[in-house]
């Protein structure tokens, strides 16, 4: 299977909470995507992480994404090794996507930030064909994504392009929540822990943040992206 968009993030729910509208913007214009959890989330302080992919599994129908994979890094121990990098490059190579969405250059998690480049690297690695993978016995041909964008998470970053999601949000909003265990419920009584995102303030902080990154357009939301490397245009026109 070839997709246009791969969708990467450390943890179950980063995608949703950071590129799910934009997500949604490209199935609508016909464009497939596919989403990637790099870790299970093993050491979030609420839930567990069979259940965080029993909700991940809702998120992604709800979504309708082509498939969520999960591969095996370590959830706040992982290290820019090729056991880890290695993992993302066998997944690039397998659905071959044009586009890499993957977790902030810069965040409150520090996970986040080891990430974006660990998942970068593995993208350039996956172009070179002197690196061999395979896939049920069978070698994998070399691939390198056309681009990297990283999405914007906690922290408040000067994105580089915005993407406006306005029609979408209320069905971004809606996969967010297919993760019971994580963010606010009003009719929570399982006792768990409060954390900086399971009160409804953090829902408010999504609104809006999304509504800071779609007042520069002037459309109601939008989400933010930072570019790995310059981008460039073939009309300029094309810019809102």
């Amino acid at each position: 299977m070839k997709i246009d968009i791969l969708a990467v993030g450390i943890h179950p729910d980063d995608v949703e909470l950071s590129c799910s509208g934009t997500l949604l913007r490209h199935a609508a214009k016909g464009k497939s995507f596919g989403i990637l959890d790099l870790s299970h989330g093993e050491l979030g302080t609420r839930g567990t992480a069979e259940i965080r992919s029993q909700e991940a599994a809702e998120s992604s129908r709800i979504l309708g994404a082509s498939f969520r994979d999960q591969v095996d890094v370590a959830d706040g121990f992982f290290t820019h090794h090729p056991d880890n990098w290695m993992q993302i490059v066998r997944i690039i190579r397998k659905y071959r996507p044009e586009i890499v969405l993957c977790n902030a250059i810069d965040d409150r998690h520090p996970d986040h930030g080891r990430a974006a480049k660990l998942t970068t690297d593995a993208c350039f690695y996956a172009g070179l064909k002197r690196i061999e993978t395979f896939e049920g016995g069978a070698a994998q041909e070399a691939w390198r994504p056309k681009a990297v964008y990283h999405y914007i998470q906690d922290k408040q970053l000067t994105p580089d392009f915005v993407v406006d999601i306005t029609p979408w949000f209320d069905q971004k909003m809606a996969c967010i929540l297919a993760f019971r265990s994580q963010f606010f419920d009003p009719g929570d009584a399982s006792g768990e822990p409060q954390t900086p995102i399971s009160g409804k303030d953090f829902l408010d902080f999504m609104h809006a943040k999304a509504r800071v990154f779609g007042r520069a357009i002037h459309v109601e939301f939008a989400e933010g992206f930072i570019c790995s490397r310059t981008p460039g245009l073939d009309d300029l026109f094309d810019l809102k």
